[in-house]
């Protein structure tokens, strides 16, 4: 077996369940725990790995209102904005994006008012912020 077969293979088992163990790792992708403990360190390492999370029905979630919001940017203004978006508490990812927006960020709020707060307040009021299109997560579907 390849060792990027190997690696595919322990990293879909982790993007199916971010906290199997490395027995259940090692079963379902047939090699060894010292094999799996081995290649995760090495893919954590890389930076491939860059972190373990739980996913979210944002619909059955009590309290929170989640959205996907594309946001714009004047290239000048790029590397200054996406620094303080990062330093936004309620921004709980923020990704490069070669679609419809040069950023989309998961932002996070007690409800809808307060996400709307957060993306006029925080988000529209950054320098060098030209839009921000929120799209509200309901219900997870898969």
């Amino acid at each position: 077996m390849s060792a990027e077969s190997t690696e595919r293979r322990i990293l879909s088992v982790l993007e199916e369940d971010a906290q199997a163990s490395y027995a259940d790792i090692a079963e379902r992708a047939d090699v060894s725990k010292p094999t799996v403990r081995k290649y995760i360190q090495k893919l954590e390492d890389e930076g491939v790995i860059v972190g373990y999370s739980a996913d979210i029905d944002p619909k059955k979630l009590a309290g929170q209102s989640i959205a996907m919001v594309g946001i714009d940017v004047a290239s000048e203004r790029y590397v200054e904005a996406t620094r303080q978006l990062k330093d936004i508490d309620a921004v709980e990812s923020l990704y490069t994006s070669s679609g419809d927006h040069m950023l989309m960020a998961e932002v996070r709020a007690t409800d809808g008012n307060s996400l709307a707060a957060v993306i006029e307040d925080e988000i529209l009021s950054l320098t060098g912020v030209t839009a921000a299109h929120p799209s509200f997560l309901q219900e997870r579907l898969k």
